[in-house]
């Protein structure tokens, strides 16, 4: 009797938690999935009907759906910026490591600001302060350079480097940041040991410090990843918010699942797309958290 309590204290003590996570996350999951085989939308409130997968095969099997153009867009966006910002972050926190450097607290702090503002308040000042055609300070510097003015936003190339030129400068900062703290626990002695073997830059790079900071900078990209795959407000309030569109039809994921379920109200479609998206995710997280484990046991 006992050993029966004990085993049910642990349980007892966890169930507002877990009823917790119940309500906040596992319900709204069923329930979307559940949502995802009807065909719920504006018309079909409260009469709707079961449809099974009708919704999955629309996203997935219809070319004119627009949600496998939606995901290309998202894998592209996603690898180009992490590519990027982790090449980027890394010669950047090299820099800022460079011995004899003077400032260097002053240049990190620095540094931190793009990714401590408000995102709302950076991507609107982006839009009006930079992109604006008529305002904006890309196109004063183009006009007293004697070119044209350009509107990024207009047309989808032009408009996805544009939002990528934004998650950059907004995202940056926490890698050269984690990339920096990696850099700052690496052994000096094995520097100047490759040093005496007459190892020049890229062969330390390479050999030593890649390696050293791989396991400590692995979180932090897959973290990065998962919210750059996911990222919403940047396309959405540079290209598609109410009331001030650009042109660009941009779309990835997120914002396609959006535009489905408060613009369209095809709350089937869009929940379906939200489940395929979360399947997507946890996919992801297995293979990177089973790379993650193989590496640490190597």
């Amino acid at each position: 009797m006992r050993n029966k309590k004990q085993k049910a204290a642990p349980w007892l003590y966890s169930s507002p938690a877990l009823l917790l996570i119940a309500l906040v996350i596992v319900f709204p999951i069923i329930y979307t999935a559940y949502i995802s085989l009807t065909n719920m939308n504006l018309y079909h409130w409260s009469d709707y009907e079961v449809i099974g997968l009708t919704n999955y095969a629309r996203a997935l099997l219809k070319a004119d759906s627009g949600f496998l153009g939606a995901l290309l867009t998202t894998l592209l966006w996603t690898a180009l910026n992490m590519a990027i910002q982790v090449v980027a972050a890394y010669f950047i926190a090299l820099g800022l490591n460079t011995e004899g450097l003077r400032g260097k607290r002053f240049y990190k702090t620095l540094l931190m600001f793009p990714w401590a503002m408000p995102a709302y308040v950076s991507i609107l000042l982006w839009r009006v302060g930079i992109y604006n055609t008529e305002f904006g300070l890309l196109n004063k510097v183009l006009v007293a350079l004697g070119f044209s003015k350009v509107n990024l936003l207009s047309t989808n190339g032009p408009a996805f480097c544009a939002c990528m030129a934004l998650n950059l400068w907004m995202a940056l900062p926490f890698m050269i940041m984690m990339i920096d703290g990696a850099l700052q626990s690496i052994d000096k002695s094995y520097y100047e040991s490759a040093e005496l073997d007459g190892a020049g830059f890229w062969t330390k790079n390479i050999h030593i410090t890649v390696p050293a900071m791989k396991g400590i900078i692995a979180p932090a990209v897959i973290m990065t990843t998962f919210t750059t795959f996911k990222q919403f407000d940047i396309v959405y309030l540079l290209t598609m918010q109410k009331g001030a569109y650009s042109g660009a039809t941009l779309q990835t994921v997120i914002t396609y699942a959006q535009q489905n379920a408060f613009v369209s109200n095809n709350y089937g479609l869009s929940s379906a797309v939200s489940i395929i998206i979360f399947f997507l995710i946890m996919v992801f997280s297995l293979l990177t958290n089973r790379s993650v484990k193989e590496e640490s046991y190597e």
